[in-house]
């Protein structure tokens, strides 16, 4: 039978207390574990995500390797690589532009997942940072930072789409208070804010009280709350502040010009947006006609990926740039995202097939401590060689720059969830 020892009195509890803190933090790599217990946090304040459908081939723009030959079937890159502005850092020669502006850039060339044949999937899980699972549809990088930030200022949404709407960029079951404002082209500003012309004053009146009566017999009604959240917020936008956004035609000519085609003057206005105040702006790079194929480069559409590329550089330097000039690059954290990239291999027509087990995703500015790249992989951009960074790894550090904590918990689901699928930040970005 065991003695019964006698309970210590609260000042010996507090002294042994005390003595096991000191003696912990002197054991062997305690204060290594106790800054690990720290997430950083970085002060960005707006996202630029531009994203590129249908796969970046990473050995081709941002990862090169040697070259390649599709003709004899040598795997390896298209294009000859060229120097930057971080020393031991290269990108295809097709980057002149971003070459030059690399030391505010890093190129995170290990990002791996295993969805790899199917883009809507994978465009999904780079959005969400989570396989889709029975029927909970989890909310997209947008939705979640629109959630947690909302707008900067009064009188603009919290996150605007410029491309086609799809599910993978919605709110999931943060419901549509996370949702976006969308439009498809720069020339005017998002459709369905204004009254069509044919719905008169008496029709527009006769459908307030017909509303009115329902609001009378369902007071609680979620729907028609939702409802009429999303008319009051439509007609914000619909004043001068924000649809002067659009007119891009305020612009210098030689600004413009520099952003280059559709795809620039999306970025453009992207910027404008977050100047206005909104937090997060997707821009969608769809603009398949300039290959054939857009990024999804089987066959015919490797031929002329370089206009692709081309486009991209020319954006993406104008706009880091542009923010510079404007003293908002280190509040801007500016993403370019694809959902895999490709192998170093040709297919019989001379394409690229798709690589999900190491890919290239991008970060610049967002006042991260930017090292032209991060993580190596192997002779064919095939094999991560070290620090591997998983999509929930990407998040935690998207939500981290722009000040949310990783580990928040979301709820509004049938149940709470994590805000990352147990992502950490890459650290080595942050001060």
């Amino acid at each position: 039978m065991r003695p019964t020892l006698p309970a210590p009195d609260r000042r010996s509890f507090l002294a042994a207390s005390a003595a096991g803190a000191i003696s912990a933090a002197l054991l062997p790599g305690a204060s290594a574990r106790a800054a690990l217990d720290t997430t950083p946090r970085g002060s960005a304040e707006h996202c630029i995500f531009l994203w590129l459908a249908g796969g970046m081939a990473q050995i081709d723009t941002f990862d090169p390797k040697g070259l390649g030959d599709p003709k004899e079937r040598k795997p390896g890159s298209a294009y000859e690589s060229i120097p930057t502005a971080v020393p031991g850092v290269r990108v295809c020669r097709f980057l002149e532009r971003t070459a030059r502006v690399m030391d505010r850039v890093t190129a995170v060339r290990t990002v791996h997942h295993e969805m790899i044949d199917e883009h809507a999937a994978a465009t999904n899980l780079v959005h969400t940072g989570r396989p889709t699972i029975g029927t909970l549809m989890y909310p997209s990088i947008g939705s979640v930072v629109a959630h947690q930030r909302g707008a900067a200022q009064d009188g603009v949404p919290p996150y605007v789409l410029i491309g086609f709407p799809n599910v993978s960029r919605g709110p999931g079951f943060l419901g549509p208070d996370a949702g976006y404002v969308y439009l498809t082209e720069t020339r005017s500003g998002p459709a369905g804010f204004h009254r069509p012309e044919t719905v008169t004053d008496d029709r527009q009146l006769n459908r307030e009280r017909l509303l009115g009566v329902l609001r009378q017999n369902a007071q609680h009604d979620e729907p028609l709350a939702q409802y009429d959240r999303a008319v009051a917020e439509s007609l914000k936008y619909t004043g001068p502040r924000f649809t002067q956004v659009f007119q891009l035609d305020q612009e210098p000519t030689e600004l413009r010009e520099s952003y280059g085609g559709e795809f620039g003057q999306r970025c453009l206005l992207a910027r404008r947006l977050v100047e206005s105040g909104v937090r997060f702006v997707e821009v969608s790079h769809n603009l398949g006609f300039l290959n054939g194929t857009g990024w999804d480069t089987h066959n015919e559409g490797q031929l002329k990926q370089h206009l692709l590329i081309e486009e991209l550089d020319s954006a993406l330097s104008a706009l880091i740039l542009d923010l510079e000039h404007r003293q908002m690059l280190d509040k801007t954290l500016i993403v370019v995202a694809s959902e895999f990239g490709r192998p170093a291999g040709f297919d019989a027509g001379g394409g690229r097939g798709h690589q999900s087990a190491a890919f290239t995703l991008v970060l610049a500015g967002g006042g991260l401590r930017h090292q032209g790249a991060f993580g190596t992989t192997d002779d064919l951009s095939k094999t991560i060689l070290d620090h591997p960074v998983s999509l929930p790894d990407f998040h935690a550090t998207i939500h981290a720059a722009l000040g949310i904590d990783p580990e928040t918990i979301l709820s509004g689901g049938p149940r709470p969830v994590p805000i990352t699928d147990g992502g950490q930040p890459i650290r080595n970005l942050f001060a």
